[in-house]
Parts: C-alpha cells; structure tokens; sequence
C-alpha cells in the first residue's frame, strides 16, 4: 500500500470512528474493505466523486426496538432487538437475524456491511441486512423461546417483506427459532410468502439450506486449489466450531478426500488426528445438533485427546476452515498456523480473522479467503430458496447443489479477475472486496444521489 493510499485510509477511517464511536468489529469490517477499495478509487474518480464508500458505510435505517415476552416462571422478561438495513441498491436487504447476549449494534452493523458485498458476489439479486437480539435461546424452553419469537415479530413484522427485506436464521436462531418467526409473520400478515429463509422443508424450505455455508466453504476451498493445479484430496484440515458451518464443512471435506481432525465448542477442542470420519461425524452431529452436549464427550467416546479452553490453530496441517466466531484467529494464532505448514484458510464464519491475522496470510501469500467470498454459499441458497418460493416449485438436492457449486465458481471466478497479482497469485481479500463494491456501487451511481 502506497503512503498515499494509506493516508486516506487513514483520512477515512479517522471520520467513520468518530461518527461511530466504540463500534470495534464495524471498525474493522469496513477498513479490510477501505484498504481494498481505495487504491481503485484513485483510479476511479467517479466513485470518489459521489462518495460511493462514504454511502455504503452509512446504513440506510436501523431500527432498535423492545421485545418483552413472559418466562415459565410468569416473569416479564425484556430484550433488545435491532434491524440493520444497509443497502438495497441491487435488491431487497438479506441478511440473518442472531440471538445471543453478546448481540450489539457493533456486531450487527459489521455483518450488515459484510452483507451487502457478500450478496453483491453471488450474483443473485440481493441487498444486504443484518438483524436480531440479546437473546439467549440457550437453555430456554421452546414455549419460552416460542413467546420470545412472537413478540419480536410483532415489531420486526412492520420493517420486512418478500420484496423489501428478507430475515434467515444466524448463531442461535436455528430451524425452530425461523419456524416460529415465520408462524408469527404468517398469522400477522394473513398471507404467505417467502418472507423468512431457513424454514422447515413442510413449508417452504430448501434442500440444502442447513448445509450450505459449510458446502460452499469446501467448494471455494476447491476451487482455490485447483486454480494451481491441486486439489482437497489427502489434505489434513482444522476446522474450528461445531455449529452447522463446521458440521458441513468436515462433511464435505470428508467427501472431497480430506481428513478433518479437529471441532470445537466454547469449552475447548478435540484433536482426532485419525481423522473425523462419517460414523464419528454421525455421533459428533447426534451430540450437537440434537443433545445438544459439549464437545468432550467426543473425546470420551473415541478415546481423542481433549484441549480445554483453547481453539485448534496449534494443530500441524495443511487447511484451517474457521467456522465459530469472528477474530478467533488472532495474529499469534496466524503465526502459529504459518509456521505449522498450514497453506490455505478458508473462513466460514463471519470475519473469523482480526484484521493483523488476515495481513499476515496475505503477506505470506497463502490461499487465503476471506468469509465474504468463502461463506457466501449460506446466502446464496438464502437466494435459491426465494426463488422456489417465488416460483412455488421445490428443486431437488441434487438441482440445489449443482447451482451452489456454479455460484461458488463464480465467486471464485471474481475474486480471480479482481485480485490476480500475477501468474496464478490472487489476492481474495482484494478481490472479494472490489468485486463486490463494483456491483453495488455502479447500481448506487444508477440510482442518483438517494
């Protein structure tokens, strides 16, 4: 980066933090783009001149908003909830809605922003959003959790809409907590439509929506390999979490002839350096999609070792798929992996990588993608599930899966075109990010100063 280009990011960045003060991960979201984009801003005056990045960095409306429901005890409980609706210049704002205490604006804005460039890569005609509340699910009833969705829809119900924003399931809001989300819209609007993505496949759903993210996340993996020439095949990979991303990340690894030996939960993780292969990712999805247990009990069951309190990066391997949370991986957690042989990292999660981690994949020259490109692939069957319920068919798994591949190619094919640093070096992050400002803000331009 020039002096030049750093100054203005610096310019920039100085005026965000001040109109945004204490918003950390909005913070750093936008400046892994700004550090992107400016360079092409010189050499794009037009963007410049209508302040397309100043635009895109302000969100169109966020609405805060009181959820009170009543626990089983009969006490009256109070939550807040939020809807970040940044920018709908290519379609209606898509985005999920997460429930969990560590739920700010912050974090919503950052993955709103995220959002709008990560549905910009997919090609489908998507605005970006982001949503949800402080929350916890976590211990609560379904009556409780129930009464909580209820209430919430009550006020969201106002603020969306199939051809004006388009809420899905996030951490903590799974196919139960979307169920009754969608019930509630339902029975408040007296119509049905595809309003809310992630439902259940009895009314509405797609096939392959819960495995999407983590499909998507291997297909890029893929794609990145085999740009110069390799493949997944005998690649030892650490995956990190033990959500849905992370489940369907070892799944598909598994399938495309890695061996996946690591997951993890808030207490810790498991080193399986045999491999996670189909019958203990059975017993692994059996413990957390439906008893819901800590992930030790998988070392209990297939005599592994268990590492408390600590995440997977000092594990020797040659693919690292962050699938948990955002900044798990801090610089020190790069170095390691780095110096472990690791040669590709492939975020599933949402901006797992804190922006000093990301500079040191990138200057290493790895195949490093970042969540953007590499997560997208949940969004796009978010968007090939609108489609279905638009067009009131439902496509097979098999017809599902070929265009979740085709669209990871195509991302892929982007941030080739808009990272290449020659030969077959591509920056993603680059590309990632340019790819998606391009569309969005030449649609921005399009629609005048609004």
């Amino acid at each position: 980066m020039t002096e030049k280009v750093r100054s203005e990011v610096d310019k920039f960045m100085s005026g965000l933090i001040r109109r945004n003060p204490g918003e950390t991960e909005f913070h750093q979201a936008v400046q892994e783009v700004a550090e992107s984009v400016m360079p092409f801003l010189f050499d794009h005056p037009e963007y410049r001149k209508a302040s397309i990045l100043e635009r895109l960095t302000e969100p169109d409306r966020i609405i805060t908003f009181r959820v009170c429901w009543r626990d089983d005890q009969g006490n009256v409980r109070t939550n807040r909830a939020w809807r970040v609706q940044c920018n709908n210049s290519i379609g209606p704002y898509k985005g999920g809605l997460r429930f969990h205490p560590s739920v700010t604006l912050s974090v919503l804005k950052f993955l709103a922003f995220e959002q709008v460039l990560k549905n910009s890569l997919t090609t489908l005609p998507m605005g970006g959003a982001k949503g949800g509340a402080n929350f916890n699910p976590k211990g609560k009833s379904d009556e409780e959790v129930m009464r909580f969705c209820q209430s919430m829809m009550i006020e969201l119900s106002r603020h969306i809409g199939e051809d004006t924003d388009v809420p899905a399931g996030d951490i903590g809001v799974g196919g139960r907590e979307v169920s009754y989300l969608f019930g509630q819209y339902k029975r408040l609007q007296n119509r049905w439509t595809g309003t809310i993505t992630g439902k259940g496949l009895s009314f509405g759903g797609s096939l392959i929506r819960t495995e999407a993210t983590g499909y998507g996340c291997v297909y890029f993996a893929q794609n990145m390999l085999e740009h110069r020439g390799d493949s997944l095949e005998g690649k030892t990979c650490l995956i990190s979490g033990s959500g849905n991303v992370a489940l369907y990340t070892i799944e598909k690894s598994l399938e495309l002839g890695a061996k996946p030996v690591t997951a993890s939960d808030s207490s810790g993780f498991i080193h399986d350096p045999d491999g996670i292969d189909e019958e203990k990712l059975a017993f692994l999805k059996d413990l957390k999609e439906v008893r819901r247990g800590r992930i030790h009990e998988y070392a209990e069951k297939f005599g592994c070792e268990f590492i408390p309190n600590e995440r997977p990066w000092n594990i020797p391997a040659d693919v690292a798929f962050p699938c948990a949370t955002q900044n798990e991986i801090l610089e020190g957690d790069a170095k390691t992996l780095l110096g472990h042989g690791v040669r590709v990292v492939c975020e599933g999660a949402n901006m797992p990588s804190e922006l000093a981690a990301a500079h040191q994949f990138l200057a290493a020259k790895i195949l490093y993608a970042p969540s953007k490109a590499a997560n997208a692939g949940g969004v796009a069957v978010s968007g090939l599930e609108q489609s279905q319920n638009s067009l009131r068919l439902t496509w097979t798994r098999e017809e599902v899966d070929r265009r979740l591949r085709e669209i990871m190619q195509k991302i892929h094919a982007q941030c080739v075109e808009y990272g290449r640093r020659g030969g077959d070096d591509v920056n993603y992050v680059d590309g990632a990010n340019l790819a998606g400002f391009v569309k969005v803000a030449d649609a921005m331009l399009a629609h005048g100063i609004v």
